[in-house]
């Protein structure tokens, strides 16, 4: 159903982008902030030495010790978390600030290619290099792979639009 230019918004010279949100924009946030309790859980778990909870399913210990698991003695659960809140924050700016949008959604696409490419990387890692598995970095990696998706189809719908 196409909607008329009467009931669309006007924003930077250029009609098509509808004010307010979608349900791509809530889907984005609710993955953003999942991606950041699970980062925030992972650096603790750094910070802290403390045990991970996998009950079984992988070996969160090994990843989580190796050298891997910091660049320049910064943790990469604190990197990701630090990632995850500034998609969360790019993505509430942009439901505030709707005539940003297209600059919010480049952003968040390209921190979330940034992001997907490292999770590659670091999935790689863990798999032929550690030879173990955890499933937290594993569900880190799946969400802003998700994420990277979803600003594609994003920005597909806003040429669309």
């Amino acid at each position: 159903m196409k909607v008329s230019n009467a009931k669309q918004l006007q924003i930077g010279g250029r009609v098509g982008m509808k004010k307010g949100v979608d349900s791509k924009w809530w889907v984005s946030v609710i993955a953003a902030f999942i991606g950041l309790l699970d980062s925030i859980y992972l650096t603790w778990i750094k910070l802290a030495n403390a045990t991970a909870s996998c009950s079984g399913i992988g070996d969160c210990e090994s990843v989580n010790n190796s050298s891997y698991s910091e660049v320049a003695g910064i943790p990469v659960a604190l990197i990701g978390a630090g990632a995850y809140l500034v998609i969360l924050v790019l993505l509430l700016v942009e439901a505030r600030f709707p005539e940003r949008s297209e600059l919010v959604r480049y952003s968040v696409f390209g921190f979330s290619l940034i992001g997907t490419l490292y999770s590659a990387y670091l999935t790689y890692v863990e798999v032929a290099i550690l030879n173990a598995i955890c499933p937290f970095c594993v569900l880190s990696a799946l969400l802003i792979t998700f994420l990277f998706v979803v600003s594609v189809l994003r920005l597909r719908d806003m040429d669309l639009d």
